[in-house]
């Protein structure tokens, strides 16, 4: 069961970042500013938002499997709406905010299935989970964007591949799986987030596993949808974004397997590599330079990559088995503030003047390295 479980996050990734390289057709086409495109993409994380610290609880309580068939077939209706985004901008929005609001589910409790399949053993489970869903995040927007810049019907194409993805993983749950057992539910479970957590552990979530989490998405969103607008007028923009986002997003499936050499540092040493990411991103809004672009971000890719990796070990080796799915609800809750990242860059200042807040969250991403450094586990 664990290939069906990797296959469905896989799946599922996949389609949260198709619209990624669709951005720069659909702010040619419905005229947005960059900072409309960035509240397109953050939306995501508002329906993120009760799914996550929603989805987790249910799942302990009625089954992994009975919360994830639902939010998978929301999933694939997302897509589906938004083939008549090119039409409103509305569409846009809703059909965003519906993927967050499944995908949020899939990610924390398909999390929390792999930690059952890999008992005794959260690193593995952890590893399992990033690469499958870094995996999606990588092909997800390099198929969209070579689709849409090479392919016919470049805002359809590419969602309805993603539809026969989402197909054949839901066919193939259903049929390996069923609707899977309903759980014993332990005394005091419930449908709102309570992660049982003991002092000690609460305070590790607190300290170490919340700015590791904020890493996790803070880095490739801004990689994806801020660092393409560093080179305006450049021709195949649509093709590089997708390309840019596969070499961000694959960067971060290819540190999994050495993550654990890092021991403890492998926080600390993930938001290092997206400081020095975000640090690339000013150099290259001075420069304009593709290669600068590029190197920004296969930084903050193994940036993101690493913290995810250490962020879901953490999780589960702190949460008890009746309440992964809460505590996995809270991780991604976190890791998804970092979506805002993309919109703050691009609110407040022209696109021309994009290395200030590049710069600022360099800054931050440093100082956040040094505090996971200075600080230990529980």
């Amino acid at each position: 069961m664990r290939w069906v479980a990797r296959g469905l996050l896989f799946a599922v990734a996949f389609g949260t970042n198709v619209p990624t390289p669709l951005l720069l057709v659909y702010r040619s086409e419905l005229d947005l500013s960059a900072s409309t495109l960035a509240a397109i993409f953050g939306v995501y994380a508002l329906g993120l938002a009760p799914s996550l610290l929603l989805g987790g609880p249910a799942s302990d309580r009625y089954g992994r499997v009975r919360v994830l068939l639902p939010a998978a077939v929301v999933v694939t209706l997302a897509s589906l709406v938004f083939l008549a985004g090119s039409q409103a901008l509305a569409l846009l929005f809703a059909a965003r905010f519906l993927q967050g609001l499944a995908s949020g589910a899939v990610f924390s409790v398909g999390s929390a299935w792999l930690q059952e399949l890999y008992p005794g053993s959260p690193s593995r489970a952890a590893r399992a989970a990033s690469v499958a869903q870094t995996a999606g995040f990588c092909l997800g927007p390099l198929a969209s964007g070579l689709l849409a810049a090479y392919g016919p019907l470049p805002l359809t194409l590419p969602y309805l591949v993603h539809v026969a993805i989402m197909i054949v993983a839901v066919a193939l749950m259903v049929a390996v799986v069923g609707l899977g057992p309903r759980p014993v539910v332990a005394a005091g479970t419930s449908l709102l987030p309570r992660p049982g957590l003991d002092r000690p552990s609460r305070r590790t979530f607190g300290r170490i596993v919340v700015p590791t989490a904020v890493c996790v998405y803070a880095f490739p969103s801004v990689s994806v949808t801020v660092l393409p607008l560093l080179l305006p007028g450049r021709s195949g923009l649509v093709a590089f974004t997708g390309l840019l986002a596969a070499l961000t997003l694959g960067t971060g499936t290819l540190v999994q397997p050495f993550a654990h050499r890092l021991g403890r540092f492998v926080g600390p040493t993930g938001a290092a590599l997206g400081a020095l990411g975000y640090g690339c991103g000013v150099a290259a809004a001075f420069t304009g330079s593709v290669v600068l672009v590029g190197v920004a971000g296969f930084l903050l890719g193994a940036g993101g990559g690493l913290c995810l990796n250490a962020g879901l070990t953490l999780v589960g080796r702190l949460a008890a088995p009746e309440r992964r799915g809460a505590v996995n609800g809270l991780f991604y809750t976190a890791a998804y503030v970092g979506f805002a990242a993309p919109w703050l860059a691009t609110s407040f200042v022209d696109v021309t003047e994009l290395a200030i807040p590049l710069g600022v969250l360099a800054l931050a991403s440093a100082v956040t390295s040094a505090w996971l450094g200075a600080r230990r586990p529980a």
